[in-house]
């Protein structure tokens, strides 16, 4: 038996690329991600505190529904990556001196407690195993 510096699983498959169905529903949950976070930035200082609820339910919804239906982490993580791209350009002030979020409590929940759930549902959300059954 030889061994070329890395160790090899000889019973494992190698990783299949993903179709371009995948790669097309996770650019477009991506794109669903940057919506939402944009939505989410303007309810939450509208009505809070329950803007600030909804807002980051509907994000906790689609990074949970995104995570099934890709059924794996990817699912979570493309809607939160385009969220968070959103919610932080949305978060810079223009030169005339305009800008979306207030230094305001609700402004720092929505970004902390976004980027939380995000990290949470993608963490949680139950990977693919190459080979086995789509749990």
């Amino acid at each position: 038996m030889t061994f070329t510096g890395k160790q090899q699983n000889m019973y494992a498959p190698p990783p299949a690329m993903p179709s371009a169905g995948r790669i097309a529903a996770c650019a477009g949950l991506f794109v669903l991600g940057a919506v939402v976070g944009v939505a989410g930035g303007l309810v939450q200082s509208g009505w809070f505190p329950g803007g600030l609820l909804l807002a980051l339910a509907g994000a906790a919804g689609l990074f949970v529904g995104g995570a099934h239906a890709l059924a794996g982490r990817a699912g979570a993580v493309a809607p939160a990556i385009g969220w968070m791209i959103a919610v932080v350009l949305l978060t810079t002030s223009r030169p005339e001196g305009d800008f979306l979020f207030a230094a305001g409590l609700g402004s720092y929940l929505f970004l902390l407690g976004g980027m939380a759930v995000a990290v949470i549902c993608a963490t949680l959300c139950r990977g693919r195993r190459p080979g086995g059954p789509v749990v």
